[in-house]
């Protein structure tokens, strides 16, 4: 029989944004059973965008990545279970099980395990020296092989990769960066921004290969990563790899348990307008949540973003304490490389027409998207009015004439009948 006092009338299964952000709204919405959130890491939630920015480069400590002080959770009566990994879901028992065999009790399990970095495949993939960016741990083995590392191979022309180029060129690393697309952030953005990116970071002294597909991961005699060969027969030099090709959602636990899950992509696990899976009193948000978007024309889809994370928590706080409001927002995202910022709303999927607002050639500019007229996205770059100003276009669907859009001279707030 269970330990009565490993039971909590709310488990959260993860110590991210979206875990962290769950706790703080159930309290702050009045719930007052117990809460405990568990996490496979030691430390307790902490923010990770800075992993591959300001705490990489060093310009800010680990204490002021904490999303809130230790005595925060103490006085809000939220236990931490830390270093603990659930690996098994008895959703009839209302109970999961951890790796050490310790059995936790729930009434309602919010579900925020995130993921894990997806690795390599190739010949090589487990030499010393390859590293990925997601947790502290991943970080703090990175900086303390800087000082032994001339050149760094950075597989992958996504956020994470593009910005931990960034930090490495600064520390006057030779830096590479491997992209199997035909261009960077080919995923998420349109191609003129793409282009301004790669120009950026081939300005910095960053070489950037795309269209190339990494076959191997040569070794020296000491077992460390020494070079990258590439399909057409090329090799370059590595003494260091970082590689940042996406996550694989954690759902292994919730699915085996019989949560409902997409055949395909984008993967994770199913959760309805209030973030419940299709087991009883379960939910799921964050990146291991796939959902319907209205921002994505009612396509199924997965969100890795803070934003998604800390509004998905709002929406299972609401649930949990009698004042349910389905999920509706905007989504956003941001990236630091260089003195660029970029500011993301929206979903560009789908778009059928751009317009670009502004000069790249000043380094402020925006992309506005749009589909069938309307306006459903927007990148800005070193643009923060058009970007809090954009928001109400998305979110409403705005349809903008294309010329209007491209004077940067007009606000984005008077394009909007109801502004």
């Amino acid at each position: 029989m269970n330990d009565p006092s490993q039971h909590f009338d709310c488990l959260i299964v993860g110590a991210g944004h979206g875990g962290a952000q769950a706790a703080i709204q159930l309290r702050q919405l009045g719930f007052a059973g117990s809460i405990a959130i568990v996490g496979e890491e030691p430390e307790l939630p902490y923010e990770r965008p800075p992993l591959s920015k300001e705490f990489l480069a060093g310009d800010k400590g680990f204490e002021r990545l904490l999303i809130r002080l230790p005595a925060f959770w103490a006085e809000r009566e939220v236990t931490m279970l830390a270093s603990t990994r659930v690996v098994a879901v008895d959703a009839a028992a209302h109970q999961v099980t951890a790796e050490n065999g310790r059995t936790i009790g729930y009434g309602s399990l919010i579900w925020a395990g995130g993921g894990a970095p997806r690795r390599l495949t190739c010949e090589g993939h487990d030499l010393k020296g390859v590293h990925a960016v997601r947790t502290r741990a991943d970080v703090d083995q990175l900086r303390a092989e800087l000082s032994g590392t001339r050149h760094v191979a950075v597989i992958g022309g996504g956020y994470i990769g593009l910005e931990a180029a960034a930090v490495l060129t600064k520390f006057g690393k030779a830096v590479t960066i491997f992209e199997a697309q035909e261009r960077v952030l080919a995923r998420v953005a349109g191609e003129p921004l793409s282009h301004f990116f790669e120009a950026e970071h081939r300005a910095h002294g960053v070489e950037v290969l795309t269209g190339v597909t990494v076959m191997a991961l040569r070794g020296d005699t000491a077992g460390r990563v020494a070079g990258v060969v590439l399909a057409d027969g090329r090799t370059l030099a590595a003494d260091m790899a970082i590689v940042g090709i996406g996550i694989v959602p954690a759902v292994a636990a919730l699915v085996a348990a019989g949560a409902a899950a997409p055949d395909g992509p984008p993967g994770g696990v199913l959760v309805d307008d209030h973030c419940r899976t299709s087991l009883p009193d379960i939910f799921a948000i964050g990146d291991c949540a796939a959902h319907v978007s209205a921002f994505a024309a009612g396509a199924t889809i997965r969100l890795e973003s803070v934003q998604n994370a800390n509004d998905m928590a709002g929406v299972v706080a609401r649930a949990l304490t009698g004042s349910p409001r389905p999920y509706h927002a905007v989504p956003w995202f941001w990236s630091n490389q260089y003195d660029l910022r970029l500011q993301t709303v929206g979903l560009s999927t789908g778009h059928d027409a751009t317009v670009l607002r502004g000069d790249p050639a000043a380094r402020a500019f925006s992309l506005v998207y749009l589909k069938q007229g309307r306006v459903v996205a927007l990148d800005c770059v070193n643009a923060v009015k058009d970007y809090v100003q954009g928001k109400a276009l998305v979110e409403h669907g705005v349809a903008v004439p294309p010329d209007a859009l491209a004077d940067a001279a007009t606000p984005l707030k008077t394009l909007h009948p109801g502004a």
